[in-house]
Protein backbone atom coordinates (compact mmCIF):
# COMPACT_ATOMS: atom_id res chain seq x y z
CA UNK A 1 0.00 0.00 0.00
CA UNK A 2 1.32 3.43 -0.87
CA UNK A 3 0.10 6.98 -1.35
CA UNK A 4 -1.63 9.48 0.91
CA UNK A 5 -5.23 9.17 2.07
CA UNK A 6 -7.70 11.73 3.31
CA UNK A 7 -10.16 10.39 5.88
CA UNK A 8 -13.37 12.20 6.81
CA UNK A 9 -15.55 10.61 9.47
CA UNK A 10 -18.47 12.33 11.15
CA UNK A 11 -21.69 11.92 13.10
CA UNK A 12 -24.18 14.48 14.37
CA UNK A 13 -21.79 15.69 17.09
CA UNK A 14 -18.22 15.45 15.85
CA UNK A 15 -16.24 15.41 12.62
CA UNK A 16 -12.66 14.36 11.94
CA UNK A 17 -10.84 15.34 8.77
CA UNK A 18 -7.19 14.36 8.32
CA UNK A 19 -4.68 12.94 5.85
CA UNK A 20 -2.15 10.18 6.43
CA UNK A 21 0.85 9.56 4.18
CA UNK A 22 2.94 6.80 5.78
CA UNK A 23 2.42 3.27 6.95
CA UNK A 24 2.50 4.33 10.63
CA UNK A 25 0.76 7.39 12.09
CA UNK A 26 0.77 8.02 15.84
CA UNK A 27 -1.90 10.00 17.70
CA UNK A 28 -0.92 11.23 21.16
CA UNK A 29 -2.65 13.28 23.81
CA UNK A 30 -4.28 13.20 27.21
CA UNK A 31 -7.69 11.76 28.05
CA UNK A 32 -10.83 13.44 26.71
CA UNK A 33 -9.13 14.74 23.56
CA UNK A 34 -11.17 12.62 21.16
CA UNK A 35 -8.71 9.82 20.40
CA UNK A 36 -10.88 6.95 21.62
CA UNK A 37 -13.97 8.56 20.08
CA UNK A 38 -12.27 8.42 16.69
CA UNK A 39 -11.52 4.70 17.04
CA UNK A 40 -15.03 3.92 18.25
CA UNK A 41 -16.57 5.74 15.31
CA UNK A 42 -14.42 3.73 12.90
CA UNK A 43 -15.53 0.53 14.66
CA UNK A 44 -19.21 1.45 14.61
CA UNK A 45 -19.16 2.37 10.94
CA UNK A 46 -17.40 -0.87 10.02
CA UNK A 47 -20.02 -2.92 11.89
CA UNK A 48 -23.21 -1.05 10.95
CA UNK A 49 -22.36 1.14 7.97
CA UNK A 50 -24.66 4.12 7.40
CA UNK A 51 -27.08 2.62 9.93
CA UNK A 52 -24.66 3.73 12.64
CA UNK A 53 -25.45 7.39 11.92
CA UNK A 54 -21.82 7.85 10.89
CA UNK A 55 -20.50 8.89 7.50
CA UNK A 56 -17.03 7.84 6.38
CA UNK A 57 -15.17 8.99 3.30
CA UNK A 58 -11.84 7.34 2.47
CA UNK A 59 -10.24 5.80 -0.60
CA UNK A 60 -9.31 2.69 1.38
CA UNK A 61 -11.31 0.54 3.83
CA UNK A 62 -10.94 1.58 7.47
CA UNK A 63 -11.33 -0.76 10.42
CA UNK A 64 -10.23 -1.33 14.01
CA UNK A 65 -7.82 -4.02 15.23
CA UNK A 66 -8.19 -5.15 18.85
CA UNK A 67 -8.31 -8.10 21.22
CA UNK A 68 -6.50 -11.36 21.82
CA UNK A 69 -7.09 -12.63 18.29
CA UNK A 70 -5.46 -9.62 16.66
CA UNK A 71 -2.87 -11.67 14.76
CA UNK A 72 -5.47 -13.95 13.19
CA UNK A 73 -7.59 -10.96 12.22
CA UNK A 74 -4.63 -9.04 10.81
CA UNK A 75 -3.54 -11.93 8.61
CA UNK A 76 -6.78 -11.55 6.62
CA UNK A 77 -6.66 -7.74 6.26
CA UNK A 78 -5.00 -6.14 3.25
CA UNK A 79 -4.79 -2.67 1.69
CA UNK A 80 -6.65 -1.22 4.66
CA UNK A 81 -6.20 1.69 7.07
CA UNK A 82 -6.17 0.06 10.50
CA UNK A 83 -6.91 1.97 13.71
CA UNK A 84 -5.63 0.67 17.05
CA UNK A 85 -6.38 2.06 20.52
CA UNK A 86 -3.65 2.19 23.15
CA UNK A 87 -5.43 -0.21 25.53
CA UNK A 88 -4.29 -3.20 23.46
CA UNK A 89 -1.47 -5.11 25.15
CA UNK A 90 0.01 -6.32 21.86
CA UNK A 91 1.05 -2.82 20.72
CA UNK A 92 4.58 -2.72 22.22
CA UNK A 93 5.46 -6.32 21.36
CA UNK A 94 8.02 -7.53 18.82
CA UNK A 95 5.37 -9.85 17.40
CA UNK A 96 3.14 -6.94 16.48
CA UNK A 97 6.06 -4.96 15.00
CA UNK A 98 6.99 -7.91 12.80
CA UNK A 99 3.38 -8.26 11.64
CA UNK A 100 3.30 -4.58 10.68
CA UNK A 101 6.58 -4.95 8.78
CA UNK A 102 5.19 -7.79 6.69
CA UNK A 103 1.77 -6.29 5.98
CA UNK A 104 0.50 -4.05 3.17
CA UNK A 105 -1.71 -1.91 5.42
CA UNK A 106 -1.43 1.57 6.92
CA UNK A 107 -1.75 1.92 10.71
CA UNK A 108 -3.15 4.79 12.81
CA UNK A 109 -2.14 4.05 16.40
CA UNK A 110 -3.37 5.79 19.55
CA UNK A 111 -0.53 5.81 22.06
CA UNK A 112 0.61 8.22 24.75
CA UNK A 113 3.79 6.18 25.24
CA UNK A 114 6.60 5.67 22.73
CA UNK A 115 6.59 2.41 20.79
CA UNK A 116 10.30 1.61 20.33
CA UNK A 117 9.66 -1.49 18.23
CA UNK A 118 8.05 0.57 15.47
CA UNK A 119 10.08 2.91 13.22
CA UNK A 120 7.67 5.81 12.92
CA UNK A 121 8.54 9.29 11.75
CA UNK A 122 8.78 12.42 13.85
CA UNK A 123 6.64 14.03 11.14
CA UNK A 124 3.75 11.63 11.70
CA UNK A 125 3.05 12.18 15.42
CA UNK A 126 -0.19 14.08 15.92
CA UNK A 127 -2.61 15.33 18.50
CA UNK A 128 -6.31 16.16 18.08
CA UNK A 129 -7.80 19.56 18.78
CA UNK A 130 -11.09 21.34 18.23
CA UNK A 131 -10.60 23.91 15.50
CA UNK A 132 -13.83 25.83 15.96
CA UNK A 133 -14.43 25.93 12.23
CA UNK A 134 -18.10 25.19 12.72
CA UNK A 135 -18.74 28.11 15.05
CA UNK A 136 -22.22 27.95 16.52
CA UNK A 137 -23.11 24.70 14.81
CA UNK A 138 -23.60 21.71 17.09
CA UNK A 139 -21.10 19.60 15.23
CA UNK A 140 -17.54 19.92 16.53
CA UNK A 141 -14.77 19.82 13.93
CA UNK A 142 -11.59 18.08 15.09
CA UNK A 143 -8.30 18.44 13.26
CA UNK A 144 -4.94 16.77 13.68
CA UNK A 145 -1.86 18.85 14.45
CA UNK A 146 1.81 17.98 14.69
CA UNK A 147 3.04 17.34 18.22
CA UNK A 148 6.66 17.98 17.20
CA UNK A 149 7.26 20.67 14.61
CA UNK A 150 10.33 21.10 12.47
CA UNK A 151 13.47 22.49 14.17
CA UNK A 152 13.64 26.25 14.47
CA UNK A 153 16.04 27.51 11.81
CA UNK A 154 15.66 31.18 12.78
CA UNK A 155 19.03 31.10 14.55
CA UNK A 156 22.36 29.63 13.53
CA UNK A 157 23.95 27.26 16.02
CA UNK A 158 27.61 26.35 16.23
CA UNK A 159 28.00 22.88 17.68
CA UNK A 160 30.70 21.99 20.19
CA UNK A 161 29.71 18.33 20.13
CA UNK A 162 27.96 16.30 17.46
CA UNK A 163 26.20 13.02 18.16
CA UNK A 164 25.32 10.96 15.08
CA UNK A 165 22.74 8.21 15.48
CA UNK A 166 24.52 5.47 13.54
CA UNK A 167 28.09 4.20 13.25
CA UNK A 168 28.08 3.72 9.49
CA UNK A 169 28.36 6.00 6.45
CA UNK A 170 26.48 8.93 7.99
CA UNK A 171 28.78 8.97 11.00
CA UNK A 172 31.89 8.68 8.81
CA UNK A 173 30.71 11.60 6.68
CA UNK A 174 30.22 14.02 9.56
CA UNK A 175 33.38 12.85 11.31
CA UNK A 176 35.61 13.32 8.25
CA UNK A 177 33.82 16.30 6.72
CA UNK A 178 36.41 18.62 5.09
CA UNK A 179 34.52 21.69 6.34
CA UNK A 180 34.41 20.33 9.89
CA UNK A 181 35.59 22.47 12.78
CA UNK A 182 37.63 21.31 15.76
CA UNK A 183 34.93 19.47 17.67
CA UNK A 184 34.25 15.82 18.47
CA UNK A 185 31.81 13.74 16.42
CA UNK A 186 30.51 10.76 18.36
CA UNK A 187 28.47 7.77 17.23
CA UNK A 188 25.52 6.84 19.44
CA UNK A 189 25.40 3.33 17.99
CA UNK A 190 21.62 3.52 17.61
CA UNK A 191 18.81 5.95 18.36
CA UNK A 192 17.92 4.36 21.70
CA UNK A 193 21.36 5.34 23.08
CA UNK A 194 21.08 9.07 22.34
CA UNK A 195 19.13 10.01 25.47
CA UNK A 196 21.64 8.33 27.78
CA UNK A 197 24.55 9.99 25.99
CA UNK A 198 22.97 13.42 26.32
CA UNK A 199 22.38 12.87 30.02
CA UNK A 200 26.05 12.03 30.55
CA UNK A 201 27.61 14.80 28.43
CA UNK A 202 28.89 18.20 29.48
CA UNK A 203 26.21 20.90 29.03
CA UNK A 204 27.78 22.44 25.93
CA UNK A 205 26.17 23.16 22.58
CA UNK A 206 25.36 19.68 21.32
CA UNK A 207 23.95 18.82 17.91
CA UNK A 208 22.12 15.50 17.49
CA UNK A 209 21.81 14.16 13.93
CA UNK A 210 19.40 11.26 13.56
CA UNK A 211 17.08 9.69 10.99
CA UNK A 212 13.77 11.49 11.42
CA UNK A 213 11.99 8.76 9.44
CA UNK A 214 12.32 6.36 12.38
CA UNK A 215 13.11 8.61 15.37
CA UNK A 216 9.51 9.05 16.53
CA UNK A 217 9.69 6.69 19.54
CA UNK A 218 12.53 8.75 21.06
CA UNK A 219 11.00 12.19 20.65
CA UNK A 220 9.00 12.45 23.84
CA UNK A 221 11.87 11.99 26.28
CA UNK A 222 14.37 13.88 24.10
CA UNK A 223 12.08 16.91 23.86
CA UNK A 224 11.49 16.90 27.61
CA UNK A 225 15.26 16.93 28.08
CA UNK A 226 15.69 19.79 25.61
CA UNK A 227 13.20 21.86 27.61
CA UNK A 228 15.64 21.60 30.53
CA UNK A 229 18.78 21.88 28.38
CA UNK A 230 18.14 24.27 25.47
CA UNK A 231 21.77 23.99 24.37
CA UNK A 232 20.83 20.69 22.70
CA UNK A 233 19.74 20.96 19.04
CA UNK A 234 18.12 18.21 16.97
CA UNK A 235 18.62 17.87 13.24
CA UNK A 236 16.33 15.17 11.90
CA UNK A 237 16.44 14.68 8.13
CA UNK A 238 14.55 11.66 6.84
CA UNK A 239 17.94 9.92 6.73
CA UNK A 240 21.54 10.54 5.65
CA UNK A 241 20.71 8.97 2.30
CA UNK A 242 17.78 11.38 1.90
CA UNK A 243 20.21 14.25 2.49
CA UNK A 244 22.41 13.02 -0.37
CA UNK A 245 19.44 12.54 -2.68
CA UNK A 246 18.22 16.07 -1.94
CA UNK A 247 21.63 17.63 -2.57
CA UNK A 248 21.47 17.65 -6.38
CA UNK A 249 24.70 15.70 -6.91
CA UNK A 250 22.81 12.92 -8.70
CA UNK A 251 21.20 13.18 -12.10
CA UNK A 252 18.05 11.16 -12.63
CA UNK A 253 14.95 12.24 -14.48
CA UNK A 254 12.59 10.68 -11.92
CA UNK A 255 14.37 11.78 -8.75
CA UNK A 256 12.64 15.17 -8.33
CA UNK A 257 9.20 13.56 -8.49
CA UNK A 258 10.18 10.91 -5.97
CA UNK A 259 11.60 13.41 -3.50
CA UNK A 260 8.62 15.73 -3.82
CA UNK A 261 6.01 13.07 -3.01
CA UNK A 262 7.77 9.96 -1.66
CA UNK A 263 4.52 8.40 -0.47
CA UNK A 264 3.52 7.78 -4.09
CA UNK A 265 6.53 5.49 -4.56
CA UNK A 266 7.06 3.79 -1.19
CA UNK A 267 5.28 0.45 -0.92
CA UNK A 268 4.69 -0.20 2.79
CA UNK A 269 5.00 -3.98 2.49
CA UNK A 270 8.51 -3.57 1.05
CA UNK A 271 9.84 -0.75 3.24
CA UNK A 272 9.16 -0.73 6.98
CA UNK A 273 10.25 2.92 7.13
CA UNK A 274 11.08 5.65 4.62
CA UNK A 275 14.72 5.48 5.71
CA UNK A 276 14.98 2.03 4.15
CA UNK A 277 13.43 3.26 0.91
CA UNK A 278 15.88 6.15 0.57
CA UNK A 279 18.83 3.83 1.29
CA UNK A 280 17.67 1.43 -1.39
CA UNK A 281 17.06 4.27 -3.85
CA UNK A 282 20.52 5.78 -3.34
CA UNK A 283 22.24 2.40 -3.69
CA UNK A 284 20.30 1.74 -6.91
CA UNK A 285 20.98 5.14 -8.49
CA UNK A 286 24.73 5.09 -7.75
CA UNK A 287 25.43 1.50 -8.72
CA UNK A 288 28.39 1.24 -11.11
CA UNK A 289 29.24 4.95 -10.70
CA UNK A 290 32.08 6.72 -8.85
CA UNK A 291 29.48 7.64 -6.20
CA UNK A 292 28.57 4.01 -5.51
CA UNK A 293 26.96 4.06 -2.08
CA UNK A 294 27.26 1.60 0.77
CA UNK A 295 25.42 2.11 4.02
CA UNK A 296 28.12 0.33 6.02
CA UNK A 297 31.25 2.03 4.67
CA UNK A 298 31.44 5.56 3.26
CA UNK A 299 32.65 5.99 -0.29
CA UNK A 300 35.35 8.68 0.05
CA UNK A 301 34.00 10.39 -3.09
CA UNK A 302 31.33 11.92 -0.83
CA UNK A 303 34.09 13.74 1.07
CA UNK A 304 35.31 15.66 -1.96
CA UNK A 305 34.85 19.32 -1.07
CA UNK A 306 32.47 20.20 -3.89
CA UNK A 307 30.28 17.16 -3.20
CA UNK A 308 30.29 17.42 0.61
CA UNK A 309 29.49 21.13 0.34
CA UNK A 310 26.34 20.40 -1.68
CA UNK A 311 25.26 17.85 0.91
CA UNK A 312 25.72 20.08 3.96
CA UNK A 313 24.17 23.04 2.15
CA UNK A 314 20.86 21.21 2.66
CA UNK A 315 21.29 21.77 6.39
CA UNK A 316 20.14 25.24 7.39
CA UNK A 317 20.74 26.92 10.73
CA UNK A 318 23.86 24.92 11.61
CA UNK A 319 27.45 26.07 11.19
CA UNK A 320 29.88 23.25 10.49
Amino acid sequence: MKGHYRIIIANAKVRYDFTIRRNITIIKGNSATGKTTLVEMIREYYEAGSGSGITLKADRPCRVLAGRDWKILLSAIHQTIIFIDEENAFLPTNEFAESVRQSDNYYVIISREGLPNLPYSTEEIYGIRESGKYGSLKQVYNEFYHIYGKPNAARTIKAENIIVEDSNSGFEFFKELPQKGNYPVISAGGKSNIFRMLMNMDPRNTLVIADGAAFGPEMDRIMKLIQQRPEITLYLPESFEWLILESGILSDKNLDAIMETPERFIESSQFFSWERFFSNLLITLTKDTFLKYSKHRLNKAYLQKDISAKIINQITGIEF
